[in-house]
């Protein structure tokens, strides 16, 4: 038996279950290894309270959250390093790929992970997936050289084959899917296979968690939630999206004229409709879940047939449960919202990025016309599915007209709630590299946080103007621009 220590380096200040922690601990647990998480989430000394700052910008509607959580005085280091101390772990783990991908800051999870491991003293091997590795295997070994293996790509199988090596006493460094460094030479191992049934990974193991971390903001709400993935996998193709970077590791690299990859059905994976529904209902009697924040890249492209199945027994079912899931404008039609209304769906988030469809199309990959838009969401407010629009400002040449016209398409939508995220240039991606080029962002940026700041050193929309239009965003939509000109020469420094 090895002990594996997994960390949530999680800054937000509110309750996420990273996917990725149930998913490993779940794997490790049923071959017999010893797992235990520090999760820093409600550290006063590590959070950066991005609760706070989203309702304050009214991204979030006002909760009583704060009142029902208890935060830690004590030093969120010391208390990792009594944990390391009585554990004794043989691997510390933080980061990996999920259906979460960059979302509530996974992208840069392995930056924070290797903030608190440097300061610890262990005989631990100390390992990290995720993003960055897929994206980067060349360089971030060297910008992180206290960590001694990355995993690329899915990383579930391959953590469990190198804590049964350790209990084995075998060689890990002939592991796929690794990145390591010998004599300072950085060694890429070969691709692991995708997990082409997700069946394989044992029942996702939510009993790592305190009880508080099941408890989270929705629409004015306190409820008790879990983030949850039902697939892997997203069929399109999008210009900025780190989920492009898992495809072209795993060889999907070939794009139609329409945005999406070739050979999508190998990519696109699911559990059963009957795994998911046992899930579900265990976590519901279990833990009193009844809310499912489903991270699934584009859910309306799972499998038809599972998600019908699963329709039916969540529909024939007793369970208090409802959905929040997210897709693209493309796949709402009447069908497809009969379907949502099945699987108790609540509320459906859709990019719509920027406005302007010649933008989207040319510097986005992304293809839906405004005239579907507009209908996905009268559809959805039609059937009593509440609708988020998911915003990004700060794209490379983007202008801040781009950025009123956006909110001004907003206005149109009145979408229940906004999103708006500063845009991240994630390693591996076409927009990535096309920013590098532009001079709006270094080959490497860190504390890449797309709801907390922006890293921007762009003079076509600046810091300062991002940060006005990221606070007053959907304010604009709600009550109009007729005050634009005022905001910002009262908030705007010259």
């Amino acid at each position: 038996m090895a002990k594996i220590l997994l960390i949530q380096p999680n800054r937000w200040g509110r309750g996420i279950t990273s996917i990725w922690i149930p998913s490993h601990a779940g794997i490790l647990k049923s071959r017999k290894h010893d797992v235990k998480l520090f999760d820093c989430t409600f550290y006063k000394n590590w959070t950066e309270n991005e609760l706070d700052f989203n309702t304050q910008n009214q991204q979030y509607q006002p909760t009583e959250y704060s009142k029902l959580v208890k935060y830690n005085d004590s030093d969120v280091f010391n208390e990792l390093q009594k944990l390391v101390n009585s554990f004794k772990p043989d691997i510390i783990f933080w980061s990996a790929i999920s259906s979460h991908i960059h979302g509530e800051g996974e992208y840069v999870n392995i930056q924070y992970g290797d903030m608190l491991v440097e300061k610890i003293f262990t005989s631990a091997k100390k390992i990290a997936g995720g993003l960055q590795p897929t994206g980067d295997p060349k360089n971030i070994p060297i910008r992180f050289p206290n960590i001694d293996f990355f995993i690329r790509g899915e990383s579930e199988l391959v953590l469990a084959e190198l804590a049964d090596k350790i209990d084995q006493v075998r060689e890990l460094t002939t592991t796929d899917g690794l990145i390591w460094k010998k004599d300072n030479e950085v060694i890429i191992n070969k691709p692991q296979q995708i997990i082409s049934d997700m069946d394989v990974i044992s029942t996702y193991d939510y009993s790592v968690f305190d009880d508080q971390i099941f408890l989270r903001p929705y629409n004015g709400r306190v409820v008790k939630g879990v983030d949850y993935e039902l697939s892997r996998g997203c069929v399109y193709a999008c210009s900025y999206c780190v989920e492009t970077t898992i495809q072209q590791y795993y060889g999907f690299t070939e794009i139609t004229n329409q945005g999406t990859i070739k050979n999508a059905s190998a990519y696109l994976r699911s559990k059963s409709a009957k795994r998911i529904f046992q899930e579900m209902k265990m976590l519901n009697q279990k833990y009193g879940i009844e809310f499912f924040r489903c991270q699934d890249t584009n859910f309306l492209t799972i499998d038809y047939n599972m998600l019908n199945e699963l329709g039916e027994l969540i529909n024939n079912s007793e369970l208090p449960i409802y959905l929040y899931v997210e897709t693209r404008p493309e796949g709402i039609n009447k069908s497809s919202v009969e379907l949502l209304k099945k699987l108790k769906v609540d509320g459906v988030g859709m990019g719509i990025e920027v406005s302007s469809e010649a933008f989207r199309k040319n510097n986005l990959n992304r293809f839906p016309a405004q005239d579907k838009i507009i209908e996905a969401f009268s559809l959805l407010k039609n059937a009593g599915i509440k609708r988020t629009s998911y915003n990004i400002i700060g794209l490379p040449n983007e202008t801040e007209d781009m950025i009123i016209d956006t909110i001004k398409f907003n206005s149109i939508l009145q979408p229940d709630n906004i999103t708006v995220a500063f845009y991240s240039p994630y390693l591996g991606t076409n927009l990535q590299e096309e920013s590098e080029k532009l001079g709006d962002f270094n080959d490497y940026e860190y504390n890449v946080d797309g709801q907390l700041r922006t890293v921007t050193k762009s003079s076509n929309v600046d810091k300062d103007l991002l940060n006005f239009y990221k606070k007053n965003f959907t304010k604009f939509v709600r009550e109009g621009l007729e005050k634009l000109d005022e905001l910002k020469k009262n908030e705007i420094r010259n």
